[in-house]
């Protein structure tokens, strides 16, 4: 009898202590904090495929699988490279350069919240931050669109994802990262996404090379499709810009507000500077503006005010207009969808301009030039300055040293005849219904 007294003591004991500890877990998580990060977890993730629909209608109709095959590949490739590997490289106790294998696999990470906010698991921050993961390589499809081999495309991806997102992530975002310590401000990810991204992309249309039989902007079979693909962007950027607040408060709100304002304010900028140059406003025109806008903000939105984002977006259009209309033609790289133009030179200028409009009313974490700090344009100009080199570079490394076993490019005939069918065996439109 007194043995199984305490055998069942004993079972109480270790189900209150369980209790307790689920309770302990739980205790600061916050249920709405909870519900927007998910919320905005799953807007990020649209914006992959609505990447897909605003780059597939740009190529030719026989390139659209690929392109659309590419992006998915993203979604599904990026997931599981992130949950194994990637979030520990990039948020992980590490160096101030590199995060450490502590959560490989996302061992170590139990239930409760975790180093990177109090009020929603930490299980919703490695989402959220996933999603990032898989957009930013994904935006580089835009500039290698219609002559890059699919395998080359898969294995350049995962290295790029270990070697260059990673790090530049744990620079910016982590607690020990160097240019977290520095001050940079990067809200969403002007740096760690855009300017990453682009200045990459910049070094594949070099290595790569043009296209053959065409133009060096998009040749589009759909626009519909692309207007499509910008209003899942945009919608899309709500969670991107005020998800990354972290919580369902009032920088959320002020993210979400300059994100449309600064967008709204690019779309009407390009297209005023695209009626002065070229005649006639255009609905790519106008999309590309609406894009480069909340390109821009990303990097501010949790810094700025409405009209410092009205600025920043009115500034951004006519420098990625002058960049996509002169510059690539006078150095004919085959940018094919502006990747560079828009998203490096869009980072660029949001990340610069941070420092300048970043309001400490809105968020005391930032003080920009305007408001009695020019020490920190100087800040954002060392990140700025720090991850085009190191994605540049690093890009140019890894694209040659696996060019050496795989080969990047199809041949001229494959190219001719398109991706759709040369890779992946199947057509887009066919003849008969």
């Amino acid at each position: 009898m007194k043995k199984l007294l305490f055998f069942l003591s004993t079972m109480v004991l270790c189900f209150s202590s369980g209790l307790f500890a689920i309770e302990e877990i739980t205790r600061k998580i916050n249920s709405g904090d909870t519900a927007w990060v998910l919320i905005s977890t799953a807007l990020v993730m649209l914006m992959t495929p609505g990447l897909a629909f605003f780059y597939g209608g740009m190529v030719r109709k026989k390139n659209i699988l690929s392109i659309l095959m590419q992006c998915f590949t993203m979604i599904a490739l990026i997931s599981i490279h992130w949950v194994l590997l990637g979030y520990s490289l990039s948020f992980s106790n590490g160096n101030k350069f590199l995060g450490s294998l502590n959560w490989l696999g996302l061992m170590n990470i139990g239930l409760g919240s975790g180093p990177y906010s109090d009020t929603i698991p930490h299980l919703i921050f490695v989402m959220f931050q996933g999603m990032f993961a898989i957009i930013t390589p994904a935006l580089m499809i835009g500039t290698f669109i219609e002559r890059m081999k699919y395998k080359f495309f898969i294995l350049f991806s995962l290295l790029w994802a270990t070697f260059i997102y990673a790090p530049v992530c744990h620079w910016v975002w982590a607690k020990d990262g160097w240019l977290a310590s520095l001050g940079a401000l990067d809200f969403a990810g002007g740096t760690v996404v855009h300017i990453n991204a682009g200045f990459s992309a910049l070094a594949i249309a070099i290595l790569l090379g043009q296209r053959k039989n065409t133009t060096l902007g998009p040749t589009p079979h759909n626009l519909t499709y692309t207007l499509l693909g910008t209003a899942l962007l945009w919608f899309g950027w709500f969670g991107f810009n005020a998800g990354s607040a972290l919580a369902a408060n009032s920088l959320a709100a002020n993210a979400f507000l300059v994100t449309n304002t600064a967008a709204a304010a690019a779309a009407i900028s390009w297209i005023i500077v695209e009626w002065i140059f070229s005649g006639k406003p255009t609905t790519l025109g106008m999309a590309t503006g609406a894009v480069a806008g909340l390109v821009a903000i990303t990097p501010a939105s949790g810094f700025v005010d409405v009209i410092g984002s009205i600025i920043i977006g009115a500034l951004v259009s006519p420098i990625c207009f002058f960049m996509i209309s002169f510059v690539k033609n006078i150095f004919k790289y085959d940018d094919s969808l502006d990747v560079f133009g828009v998203h490096g030179i869009g980072g660029v200028v949001g990340a610069l301009l941070t420092g300048i409009f970043a309001n400490p009313a809105i968020n005391e974490a930032g003080k920009g030039m305007l408001f009695g700090n020019p020490g920190q344009f100087g800040i954002q100009l060392i990140s700025v300055i720090s991850v085009i080199a190191y994605s540049f570079i690093g890009t140019i490394i890894i694209f040659k040293l696996l060019n050496l076993f795989i080969r990047a490019r199809v041949t001229d005939k494959e190219e001719a005849i398109g991706l759709d069918l040369t890779e992946h065996n199947e057509r887009a439109y066919t003849l008969v219904d």
